[in-house]
């Protein structure tokens, strides 16, 4: 018995004995049908590990077979084929589940290459440990967090990884652009291949051309040996090309033929040569306004954005900022061989409700410092460098002293509000929200005054403890300091 089955839908009967002939072999059976009819009878009565489909057939559109597969979880991969000038198709095929996709026409060694790349996904399935539920992950691969925004990012990693698509990272700078480009790699079936990254911001612009393709002795001054490239050094692999906006208009150019055929040529070099790498770009920048402005080619940025993915910043990410943080304490406790007991109270507030404008990076950098500059004990206020002990010194924050919130020390009028408010739930001994929900039209309020009245009294219940109140409302403790530091 065969280990594979593949089915090819395609309507040209030529074509179809073809396709047969590229990726035929001992292992692997093949039927070919010309039309959606066919291929649903082929469905009923055969499991199939991958799918050849063609978009347009004699009757009907071919996603109706890739919606069938996704619906009824036939565990069949979908490798779309579709015209030249139909990639917008294409990357809705993806989206909706198909590994990859195939441009017509197409050579047998690209398609051997994809047909390679799904058995060995079928292969990597059938041995994969089942994952947790993605709403009892706290992290995945090299990230930490379980936050919403985080949750939605790995599962959409998950889906992507496997296809040879192209991925498009943007985000703001220490977001995790490369542990993005990392994971998809390692949920890929090229996991076992090179992974090469290339900052692309970080290379002078006149050596650029030789650190993606590579050079022959002679080359230009200073090319006093052969070099090879990043695109050779992946080829089986991923390769990720960082800060991609910083490449100039000219090599954009060069970089699009090799996106579009998996050609390279080094520099000094007349010579062809054929790598299969797939292609993982990420940005700063926002991608769009870069092409409108004139500074990317539109037709790379399309070839380029098949499969986006927005990284969040670490001020949205609620408490994972706090399990980062002692990641990192952890972390480097470790390594300088010391002991610290963890973050008070008042580390935690700041930590929870500053801006973060560098991100994971900047938080990883502040730990590390206070792990090396101190000798160990529970983190204060005192412990911390620049800018949060700036923070600190405007605040009044004293170590040792029990502090009121931030949010309710600067705003004393709210924290009045709030002990009114508790105490005449206790007295009254009423429904909380008796007085919140309105009975007539009159006493109807603005949506922005119900949701102070809910945290306030939210907070009140829970005796000012402003993490607790921010668990029980279901949102983070930095969306409450940031809503009631604007009250003030």
């Amino acid at each position: 018995m065969a280990d594979n089955n593949v089915l090819i839908v395609e309507d040209s009967a030529s074509l179809r004995r073809i396709y047969g002939q590229y990726i035929a072999g001992d292992h692997t059976t093949i039927d070919a049908v010309g039309s959606i009819a066919e291929a649903n009878k082929s469905l009923d009565s055969n499991a199939y590990q991958v799918i050849l489909l063609d978009l347009r057939l004699p009757d009907g559109d071919g996603f109706e077979i890739l919606k069938r597969v996704m619906d009824q979880d036939l565990n069949a991969l979908v490798i779309i084929m579709t015209a030249h000038g139909s990639i917008s198709t294409a990357v809705d095929a993806i989206r909706l589940g198909a590994f990859d996709f195939l441009e017509k026409p197409f050579d047998a060694r690209r398609l051997k290459v994809a047909i390679k790349a799904a058995f060995k996904q079928v292969a990597n399935l059938a041995v994969k440990t089942p994952r947790l539920d993605v709403s009892e992950r706290s992290g995945f691969h090299s990230f930490i967090g379980s936050s919403p925004h985080m949750l939605s990012m790995y599962e959409l990693i998950e889906r992507a990884g496997p296809s040879k698509a192209s991925v498009f990272v943007t985000g703001e700078s220490g977001t995790g652009k490369e542990l993005t480009a990392e994971a998809l790699h390692k949920e890929s079936a090229r996991s076992e291949g090179p992974f090469v990254a290339l900052n692309c911001a970080a290379i002078p612009k006149d050596l650029m051309e030789s650190e993606i393709f590579g050079h022959i002795k002679g080359a230009f001054t200073g090319a006093s040996a052969n070099r090879e490239g990043a695109a050779s050094k992946a080829n089986g692999g991923t390769l990720f090309l960082d800060e991609i906006g910083e490449m100039s208009l000219d090599l954009q150019t060069k970089l699009l033929r090799f996106v579009q055929t998996g050609i390279v040529q080094k520099v000094g070099s007349g010579k062809d040569e054929i790598v299969d790498v797939r292609f993982i770009c990420a940005t700063n920048r926002d991608p769009l306004k870069e092409v409108q402005a004139g500074r990317f080619r539109e037709d790379l940025y399309y070839r380029l954005h098949v499969i986006p993915i927005h990284l969040p910043p670490l001020r949205d990410r609620g408490d994972d900022i706090l399990s980062i943080a002692d990641n990192f304490l952890n972390r480097y406790s470790r390594e300088e061989t010391k002991y610290f007991e963890g973050f008070d109270d008042d580390v935690k507030q700041l930590l929870l409700t500053y801006e973060w404008p560098g991100n994971v990076r900047q938080l990883q950098n502040i730990i590390r410092n206070v792990v090396v500059l101190n000798s160990g004990g529970l983190i204060s206020p005192s412990h911390l460098p620049a800018p949060l002990n700036d923070i600190v010194e405007q605040s009044g924050i004293q170590p040792g002293v029990v502090q009121p919130t931030e949010t309710t020390a600067s705003v004393p009028a709210a924290q009045s509000t709030i002990d009114n408010t508790a105490r005449q739930f206790v007295r009254e001994e009423i429904n909380p929200y008796a007085g919140i929900l309105a009975t007539t039209i009159g006493e109807i309020e603005p949506l922005e005054t119900l949701e102070r009245k809910i945290i306030e009294n939210a907070i009140a219940l829970c005796k000012g403890n402003i993490p607790k109140a921010a668990a029980m409302l279901e949102v983070s403790p930095s969306t409450l300091y940031r809503k009631m530091k604007h009250w003030d």
